[in-house]
């Protein structure tokens, strides 16, 4: 059952009524049952804003949306940033190389970044991931000044760190937290917030350089990110403990209750181990960020002024949105079984690679990286959003944000439909967000050697469509209508009476007394 539709039956009763169950007491009232994974009684209490009535505190829906607002506020700031083309910058060289380190300390740290997350929590985790971007922004600020490289590389790698553990910890909060009909609405909820960010970000500097047409962005732009991106790290620090989550079913997420070190390093390769298929993904986990350097300095930065720019980046993240709610609550079609949807999204992302990258390829065939470069060709004059020809290109540009949405979003669903297991999916995100960054620091170093960017575009599309004939065996064989409780729990030290529903507690009960 999904979560909000718990949430409505629930809440129609009084939790104040001492002869009415809800979904905010324990669903089991015998000694020994849920009490050690609850927290304190207000965490648990409906939120009353007059006629409304939202989650509680320690509810999957509240606690996405915390972190979905810390992925607005940092990461969907620096996104909006980066979407500018070289980060604001006029030559992109530099800001490529910080973005290489970015990337380069990301996969390294992302691929672990599962058993780190598992040991210390996701809580600590997202809050030093957000600190990174702050920091990142600050030495744009700062290079803006005085061009100072080494500073800019070093908060690159550093920012490569923190990001390796925000997303990790917001990909398994964002797959293992709603109930397997809810999923998909669950990435979508996440993915429309966090674009929001950057379609919000992205008016930043379009609002500080309507009238700019040439030159570095101002630094008010980079202080209003850096007051946002503070904000976000902090507002980390409102997660609760995953065991202490209670869905609106009662049953609560499958983690480990005693992790250490040693159990989750060594959790990372039984994974690697158990659910070896997971390697069919990487193609797809490498695919998914590929295209950005390509989107943003062959496309924006290349062919468009500083102003036109930053509307276009607006659009891209604003068509994010719209790819995130239709590709998202698609995927929860519950009238459809779950492997029939599965097949579906891989026709689904097949047609719009054709289409979408079809398109550009048309678009880039009209220029080369040596024809839009000032120095190499004065009389180039980069596209205004007044000019007539800019309608085209537009569309182009805002349709690529849409495929980036929807493609992220069904990874992150076929991820989610594998397994329910918070500690699991933990060590899924992490790989996903390692090796996507690994593909990402090799495109980013391509793009600083300048290779033509009809060669950058080839390996977009191409590297797109085989990553979906490669994730066609998983697709078609190992998703099924629903994962059984216990076999989530094979990857955990909890039971069925730790986080099940009074139904699963009950069943277990029953078959042990018979």
């Amino acid at each position: 059952m999904a979560d909000e539709k718990n949430l409505e039956a629930t809440t129609s009763a009084s939790p104040e009524s001492p002869t009415e169950k809800t979904a905010y007491d324990d669903p089991v009232t015998e000694a020994g049952t849920h009490t050690a994974l609850e927290g304190k009684a207000w965490m648990y209490k409906p939120i009353k804003l007059g006629p409304l009535t939202l989650p509680w505190f320690a509810s999957p829906p509240s606690q996405l949306t915390f972190v979905a607002l810390v992925c607005f506020l940092c990461p969907g700031m620096y996104n909006a940033v980066n979407g500018l083309g070289a980060a604001g910058q006029v030559k992109s060289t530099d800001i490529d190389n910080a973005t290489v380190a970015v990337y380069a300390t990301f996969a390294g740290v992302g691929f672990f970044a599962g058993s780190i997350a598992n040991r210390i929590g996701l809580k600590l985790t997202l809050s030093f991931g957000g600190f990174g971007y702050f920091f990142y922004i600050a030495s744009i600020l700062s290079y803006n000044h005085n061009g100072n490289v080494g500073f800019l590389i070093f908060a690159g790698a550093l920012l490569g760190l923190c990001a390796g553990l925000l997303w990790c910890a917001q990909g398994a909060i964002m797959m293992s937290y709603p109930t397997e009909d809810s999923k998909g609405k669950y990435i979508s909820w996440f993915w429309m917030i966090f674009n929001l960010g950057a379609v919000i970000g992205s008016l930043i500097p379009l609002g500080e350089n309507l009238h700019k047409k040439a030159g570095n962005v101002s630094d008010g732009t980079y202080i209003a990110f850096l007051v946002l991106m503070a904000t976000g790290f902090v507002l980390a620090w409102g997660l609760v403990d995953s065991r202490k989550v209670r869905r609106a079913d009662g049953s609560h997420v499958v983690v480990m209750k005693h992790p250490t070190w040693q159990s989750e390093i060594l959790g990372l390769f039984e994974v690697l181990r158990t659910d070896t298929y997971i390697i069919l993904l990487f193609p797809m986990f490498i695919a998914s960020n590929w295209f950005y350097v390509y989107h943003f300095n062959g496309v924006n930065l290349a062919k468009f002024n500083t102003r036109t720019r930053a509307l276009n980046n607006t659009l891209y993240y604003l068509m994010q949105i719209v790819g995130a709610y239709s590709f998202g609550y698609a995927l929860d079609i519950t009238s459809v079984r779950r492997p029939i949807r599965a097949r579906a999204v891989l026709g689904a992302l097949f047609v719009i690679t054709m289409a979408i990258w079809g398109g550009g390829y048309a678009y880039q065939k009209g220029y080369t990286r040596d024809s839009v470069d000032p120095e190499l060709h004065p009389e180039f004059v980069a596209m205004d959003f007044n000019d007539s020809g800019y309608v085209g290109p537009m569309f182009l540009y805002m349709f690529y944000g849409f495929y980036d949405a929807a493609f992220q979003t069904s990874v992150y669903w076929i991820m989610g439909s594998l397994t329910n297991n918070g500690r699991k999916l933990a060590n899924f995100a992490g790989f996903y967000k390692g090796i996507q960054s690994a593909g990402a620091a090799i495109t980013w170093r391509l793009d600083a050697l300048k290779n033509p960017y009809m060669t950058e575009f080839g390996s977009c599309w191409g590297l797109l469509l085989g990553s979906l004939l490669f994730a066609a065996p998983v697709v078609f064989y190992k998703i099924t209508d629903t994962v059984p409780l216990e076999e989530d729990l094979k990857f955990s030290d909890e039971t069925v009476e730790d986080v099940g529903t009074a139904e699963e507690i009950t069943e277990i009960r029953r078959g042990s007394k018979a």
